[in-house]
């Protein structure tokens, strides 16, 4: 009787050491989504992998996937932020669409890199989610980008109000009046911007019961081992994850 009692008295012990293990050891988890349905930038295998260092860097999971059929209820619970990586074009149907909103509207995490913006054109809540839609661009050049805001996670560790470097320079429209931006870009700097002296970048907002960052910048691939860019895109994902 001994015996057997130490023994179950043993294997509880297990089982309660597993999951408090389990339960220290649980890390947040990002989705990085990369479908294209139209443009397709040489630099998403790049982003990826800059993005899953960053995770092992800094202590959070990554999950990849170009399939839109992965956006279900079911499967978007398990994320603290969903990261729509150089996305073009109509990429999710209704039911995902659904899907995606009741995710953002249960306080998940948007994090918007680059062609973002150039996607879901007939979806006017993932325009308002993202900021705004892409329109029109101009050949890459180097210009100068303006630190506006440095009390967030993506801007926090600049030194100098200037940030020069070369991108591909989106223009933009239908922005949502309700943004917190974060970079404008300084269109005397170079040549085909449009927006005028207000030119926004980077910007961030809570929207529906949840939280969304952009970044324009994320077209070239040397931004994906560039220190100041991977910077401010970590600290874009870290304020999407919140306190997932």
């Amino acid at each position: 009787m001994k015996k057997t009692l130490s023994t179950v008295l043993a294997a509880i012990l297990i089982i309660v050491q597993f999951s408090f293990n389990k339960k220290i050891n649980s890390k947040p988890t990002v989705l990085v989504f990369s479908k294209t349905a139209g443009y397709f930038h040489h630099s998403i295998p790049d982003g990826i992998a800059a993005i899953q260092k960053l995770g092992k860097e800094n202590g959070f999971d990554v999950d990849t996937t170009k399939n839109a059929d992965f956006f279900t209820e079911a499967s978007l619970k398990k994320y603290a932020a969903v990261i729509f990586l150089n996305t073009t074009g109509d990429l999710l149907n209704e039911s995902q669409q659904a899907a995606f909103e009741k995710y953002i509207q249960a306080g998940g995490g948007y994090v918007g890199v680059h062609a973002a913006t150039d996607a879901e054109y007939n979806w006017p809540w993932y325009g308002r989610l993202a900021g705004a839609y892409f329109n029109g661009h101009p050949k890459e050049q180097n210009a100068k980008f303006i630190i506006k805001d440095k009390n967030h996670p993506s801007t926090s560790f600049f030194q100098d109000t200037i940030w020069q470097r070369t991108d591909e320079l989106y223009n933009f429209k239908d922005l949502n009046p309700d943004i917190h931006v974060l970079i404008t870009i300084d269109e005397t700097s170079y040549e085909g911007g449009t927006n005028g002296a207000n030119h926004p970048m980077a910007w961030y907002h809570e929207f529906d019961g949840g939280r969304a960052f952009y970044t324009e910048l994320g077209h070239v691939e040397k931004s994906y081992t560039e220190k100041k860019y991977l910077n401010h895109l970590f600290g874009g994902i870290q304020y999407a994850m919140g306190n997932k």
